[in-house]
C-alpha cells in the first residue's frame, strides 16, 4: 500500500490536470491540511475519472487522511503555493527556452530524473543498496560483457570504488551513480532493450539448443591434406555470436585458436577493395562462381580467377595488399585490420600451420605459376613471394569468440560493434558480402544460399563465418568436413537458425507467421530501430512512458521521504 502526503497527492493530481508530463520529486512548500486551495481540488476532481492507473492510485490515496497533519499557518486564510517545478517552467515559457537548455533547467529543478537514478531504481528493485553482483549478473542479461571496451571507464569506476566501501560489495545510490554516469547511455539503451535483440536470454536459450542438436551428429572428416589441422579432435564444436550492438553469447570450446584457412578469404578481399577500389580490384579478379572445386586450375574467358573465393582468386587478391612493401609490413597491415574489425580480441598466427601449409602447397604453387604464365598479376610482382604470405595469411590464428566479432564489423557496415572505430568502407563491406553470398561455401555456395540465404565463408579448419546483416555475426566451428569441404556441425547449425528464426535474405518480415523474429519484443511488435541516442533524449522517453513507483530508501532530503515519487525503468518495456 502506497504512503503519500495529502499535499504531494494533491500536487500530483494538479499536474495532471495541466497536461505536465513529467512529475515532481518533491516540493519545498506545504499546504495546510484544512486550508486546502478549492482551485486545486476542483481541477483536479475534473481529471481525476480520466487519470491514468498511477494517477488512479494517487486519487485513492487522496481520501484518505493525511499521514502527518501540517503546521497551521498563522493566519486561516486560503492560499496557493508554487512549487519550485511551476516557477521553472513558467521562467522557461517566458524566456522561450528549448532543447538543452530547458532539460538542463527541468533536471535541476527535479522535474526530470537523472538517467543514473533510472537505472539505480531499476537494479534496485527498490532496495536502498545495490550488490555489485547484481548488477553485473543484470548487465549479463541484456547481453553486454563487463569486459565490453565501451564499459571500460564504468567498470574501473566500480572497481576502485568497492574497494572503498566498507564491506566491499553494496553500493548506494551516490556511488552507484558515481559509477555508471561515464557510460549511462549505453548502459541504458541496454536495459531498456534498445538492442537489435530486445529479449537477449529468450534469443540465446534457443542458440542453446541449436548447438546441442548440432552437437549429435557425427559424420564427416577432419581435413589431414595439412597435417597439422589432421591434429584437431573431431570432438571439438563451439557456437560464438556477437550483434550489431556488442551482445555477446558463446557455447562450446569457444576459446580453442583455430587457423582461419579459407575464411580469411573475404577479409583481405575487403582490405584490398578498403585501400583501392572494387574497379580496380575486379580488373584482377571476376565476379562469378566458378561451379568448380575451389583449388582448380582454370580462369574465366577474360583469363581471370572467377572469384575472390577460390584459392586462383585469393591469391591474385593478396598480391594487390600494398604492393610496394616488404612481406613483413604486408602481413602486420593484415593482421591489424583483422584486430580492429575483432574489437582487439584474440588474433595470433600458427607458424607450424604456416610451414606445414608451404610444404604440401603443390597445387597452390601449381595455380601460382599458372597465374604468373597468365599475367593475372600486377605488374612486376614477385610470385614465390606472393604465396609466402598467401600461406601466412590462411595461417592467422582466432577464436570463435573473436571471429564472431569479425563477423559482426561486416554485419554492422564495417564499424566493430565493440569499439565503434569505423575499419572497413561500406563499398567494401557490402562487396564482400555480395560475393560470400554467392561463392562463399564452395560448391555447396547455391544451395547454402537458397536454404540459408546469409552470406558465409567457411574453411577447412572447420570454420563458418556467418553474416546476418544489421543484426550479428556468427562463426562455427567444428573441425569434421563433408565432401564440399564445409563443417558438418556448421552447416546443420545454420540451417537449423533460419529455420527458426527469420533470418533469410527473402524471409518475408511482415507475415512470415511460422518463424520468430528475434529482432521483435516479445515476438509480437515489431522492434522499432534505434540509432545511437543521447542523454537528453533517453531520459526524457523514460519519463514520459515510465509509471509513477514507490521508493522506500531515504534521501538526502529532511523531509519524510517515504511519500517521494519516482520512476522505474524496467516497466517501460515489460
Amino acid at each position: 500500500m502506497l504512503h503519500f502526503r495529502s499535499s504531494t497527492v494533491l500536487k500530483e493530481l494538479f499536474e495532471a490536470t495541466l497536461k505536465r508530463p513529467f512529475p515532481v520529486y518533491r516540493q519545498k512548500t506545504w499546504l495546510p491540511t484544512s486550508s486546502r486551495c478549492f482551485c486545486c481540488l476542483g481541477a483536479a476532481s475534473v481529471d481525476a475519472r480520466t487519470a491514468s492507473a498511477p494517477l488512479k492510485v494517487l486519487n485513492a490515496a487522496a481520501r484518505r487522511p493525511a499521514l502527518r497533519p501540517a503546521p497551521r499557518a498563522a493566519s486561516l486564510r486560503s492560499y496557493c503555493v508554487k512549487t519550485e517545478a511551476e516557477e521553472v517552467e513558467e521562467q522557461l515559457k517566458k524566456d522561450g527556452a528549448g532543447g538543452e537548455a530547458a532539460s538542463d533547467k527541468r533536471r535541476n529543478a527535479g522535474i526530470l530524473p537523472s538517467l543514473e537514478d533510472l537505472l539505480f531504481y531499476t537494479v534496485a528493485e527498490g532496495q536502498e543498496t545495490i550488490p555489485a553482483h547484481k548488477f553485473l549478473t543484470a548487465l549479463k542479461a541484456t547481453g553486454l560483457r563487463s569486459g565490453d571496451p565501451r564499459l571500460k571507464e564504468c567498470m574501473e569506476t566500480l572497481k576502485e570504488t568497492l574497494k572503498k566501501t566498507s564491506d566491499g560489495v553494496t553500493l548506494d545510490r551516490h556511488l552507484f551513480k558515481k559509477c555508471v554516469q561515464s557510460n549511462i547511455v549505453l548502459l541504458t539503451q541496454a536495459f531498456r532493450k534498445k538492442f537489435v535483440i530486445p529479449d537477449f536470454q529468450s534469443f540465446t536459450s534457443h542458440i542453446d539448443e541449436l548447438y546441442e542438436n548440432a552437437k549429435n551428429l557425427t559424420g564427416g572428416q577432419v581435413a589431414d591434406y595439412i597435417p597439422q589441422l589432421a591434429r584437431f579432435s573431431p570432438d571439438l564444436w563451439a557456437v560464438s555470436l556477437c550483434t550489431v550492438d556488442g551482445q555477446r553469447h558463446t557455447v562450446g570450446d569457444t576459446k580453442v585458436p583455430f587457423c582461419l584457412q579459407s575464411c580469411v578469404k573475404p577479409l583481405k578481399y575487403a582490405v584490398a577493395v578498403h585501400d583501392h577500389s572494387t574497379e580496380y580490384v575486379h580488373s584482377f579478379i571476376g565476379k562469378e562462381p566458378s561451379g568448380l572445386r575451389f583449388n582448380k586450375l582454370f580462369l574465366n574467358e577474360d583469363d581471370k580467377p572467377h572469384n575472390p573465393m577460390v584459392n586462383a582468386g585469393a591469391i591474385v587478391c593478396t598480391s594487390l595488399i600494398k604492393q610496394s612493401a616488404s612481406n613483413a609490413e604486408k602481413f602486420d597491415y593484415v593482421m591489424n585490420f583483422l584486430k580492429k574489425m575483432a574489437g582487439n580480441e584474440y588474433v595470433g598466427f600458427s607458424n607450424a600451420t604456416f610451414q606445414s601449409e608451404r610444404e604440401s602447397g603443390d597445387r597452390n604453387f601449381a595455380i601460382g605459376y599458372y597465374l604468373k604464365e597468365k599475367k593475372c598479376f600486377p605488374e612486376g610482382t614477385d610470385m614465390t613471394s606472393v604465396l609466402d604470405l598467401y600461406f601466412q595469411l590462411c595461417s592467422i590464428e582466432v577464436t570463435c569468440e573473436s571471429a564472431s566479432v569479425m563477423a559482426a564489423t561486416l554485419a554492422n557496415g564495417g564499424i566493430c560493434p565493440i569499439t565503434g572505430e569505423r575499419v572497413l568502407s561500406p563499398e567494401a563491406v557490402r562487396n564482400t558480402l555480395s560475393l560470400m553470398h554467392s561463392c562463399g561455401m564452395y560448391d555447396f555456395s547455391g544451395q547454402f544460399a537458397f536454404h540459408v540465404g546469409l552470406p558465409a565463408k567457411s574453411g577447412v579448419s572447420g570454420g563458418i563465418l556467418l553474416v546476418v546483416p544489421n543484426v550479428m555475426g556468427i562463426m562455427c566451428w567444428s573441425p569434421p568436413l563433408d565432401k564440399l569441404g564445409n563443417s558438418v556441425r556448421g552447416i546443420q547449425f545454420c540451417t537449423d537458425l533460419v529455420e527458426l528464426f527469420n533470418f533469410h535474405n527473402y524471409d518475408n518480415l511482415r507475415h512470415c507467421a511460422k518463424k520468430h523474429d528475434p529482432r521483435r519484443e516479445g515476438g509480437d511488435q515489431r522492434q522499432q530501430t534505434f540509432g545511437p541516442m543521447d542523454y537528453e533524449s533517453l531520459q526524457q522517453e523514460l519519463a514520459l512512458k515510465a509509471p509513477l513507483w514507490k521508493k522506500v530508501s531515504p534521501t538526502e532530503s529532511n523531509e519524510d521521504s517515504s511519500t517521494t515519487v519516482v520512476y522505474r525503468m524496467d516497466k517501460v518495456v515489460e
